[in-house]
């Protein structure tokens, strides 16, 4: 990862909780000159995903994300709902137990689901995208299995068979899982067909599933089937949800939380 990837990466996170950044303090943080910082905001300007404000920027709220695969990047999908993924992520969060091994998918909405563990909590969190690593390596509580492979820079994952056959060896109490869709036929899917099988086995590898999806995702199919509704105990998702889809989810048994 170049160093430049990693201070865009590191601005996008700051932005997805904070919605504001300031270049002074990226500055000090990121160890490098307020003119790079403000280079990296221009950048970010261009491809639409920031304000430029005096002093720094703040994260743009576009009104829907892209639904092709060769143009998904999780970047752009940080500023959508993100009020709500927040919501969603701290429900999260109070669902975990002291001494649970979990897996964290990767995607925008999982990707702040650590922020909302109490710090001093021992957990064992098995991950495998660069943005949830970025939030879970500092802690010492918690120990860590990332699985490696191939470095996909649209979704921040890192994806290999070996990988996938680490994930399979485990089992964990809980998978907090990531959807791009759900469609009226209550199939799970994915913009991108790399992920599917990464997922799958989260799935199988876990005893509780929780799908964490904004209202947006409901009806929308992406590109890659990985599962369905009916594969999940638990559904966490905002206000937006339809009156249709909340009885649907509820009609199959499903504990459903609308935050």
């Amino acid at each position: 990862m170049t160093e430049k990837n990693f201070r865009t990466n590191y601005i996008l996170n700051r932005l997805s909780i904070d919605g504001f950044a300031n270049i002074k303090d990226l500055s000090k943080k990121l160890e490098v000159s307020e003119m790079t910082v403000r280079r990296d905001l221009k950048e970010l300007s261009k491809e639409n995903i920031v304000t430029l404000i005096p002093g720094g920027a703040v994260l743009k709220r576009n009104s829907s994300p892209d639904t092709s695969e060769e143009k998904y990047l999780i970047k752009t999908a940080k500023s959508l709902m993100l009020e709500e993924k927040i919501k969603i992520c701290r429900k999260a969060a109070s669902l975990i137990k002291p001494d649970d091994v979990i897996i964290i998918d990767a995607g925008s909405t999982t990707e702040n689901l650590p922020k909302f563990i109490p710090e001093n909590m021992p957990l064992t969190i098995i991950c495998y995208a660069l943005n949830v690593l970025f939030n879970v390596y500092e802690n010492n509580n918690w120990k860590l299995i990332f699985s490696g492979g191939y470095f996909h820079n649209d979704v921040l994952m890192f994806e290999s068979p070996e990988g996938i056959e680490t994930i399979k060896r485990i089992r964990a109490n809980t998978s907090f899982v990531a959807a791009g869709g759900i469609s009226e036929k209550l199939e799970l899917t994915t913009p991108t067909s790399y992920e599917k099988e990464t997922k799958r086995a989260i799935i199988e590898s876990s005893h509780k599933k929780v799908l964490m999806v904004d209202s947006s995702k409901f009806g929308k199919i992406k590109i890659s089937h990985f599962a369905d509704l009916t594969d999940f105990d638990i559904v966490i998702t905002d206000s937006g949800i339809s009156k249709e889809f909340e009885e649907i989810v509820k009609n199959i048994g499903i504990e459903l939380y609308i935050v």
